[in-house]
């Protein structure tokens, strides 16, 4: 690997044989991952990496293609989500739940927060992770939480949505769909 490589820490939601038993996790390492530990949370199975790699994309990106090379295992997410509450910005951000309610609502900072992606019920609140660090780092100048890593987890996860949405389809449904978002040529 480069001498420019990094560790990137991330966590892998899978489906498929239990991680938990032997046989299993045998397989998984053979496929290269015996750089994650392998458990379960909530009934969801989960791989939590540890991995070198020249970039978080490359890491996250060679970590699926090991677990998929395992029959019947497939990746759902990566975590960290991208889908936040206020709560959550307030601990990703290390700020206080009131200073973040006041930045959403535009009474402290420079405005234009980014808009919800969703509300839960009347009073929770979904943003995408990867718009809120850019918002940070473009209108507060700061950084901090690694926007291109953000945007890198939620690309990947859009990827393995649409995968997971797209195999529930009939394929002329799929192919159109396909085709609307660019990703086969038109004809």
């Amino acid at each position: 690997m480069s001498h420019d490589s990094q560790t990137f820490s991330f966590r892998l939601l899978l489906s498929g044989p239990d991680v938990t038993e032997a046989p299993t996790i045998d397989q998984l390492y053979e496929a290269g991952c015996d750089d994650a530990l392998f458990g379960l949370r909530d009934q969801v199975q989960y791989a939590g990496f540890d991995r070198r790699a020249p970039s978080l994309a490359q890491a996250v990106l060679s970590a699926v293609r090991q677990i998929e090379s395992v029959p019947e295992m497939r990746v759902l997410r990566v975590e960290p989500d991208n889908l936040v509450s206020a709560s959550a910005i307030a601990r990703r951000t290390k700020r206080t739940r009131e200073s973040v309610r006041l930045l959403i609502e535009g009474k402290r900072g420079p405005g234009r927060f980014p808009a919800p992606l969703s509300w839960v019920d009347a009073k929770k609140r979904l943003w995408q992770w990867s718009d809120v660090a850019r918002w940070f780092a473009d209108e507060l100048g700061d950084d901090t939480w690694a926007t291109a890593d953000a945007e890198t987890i939620a690309a990947i996860n859009a990827a393995l949505e649409t995968r997971h949405r797209l195999e529930g389809l009939d394929k002329r449904l799929r192919d159109e769909l396909a085709q609307l978002a660019g990703l086969t040529p038109a004809g």
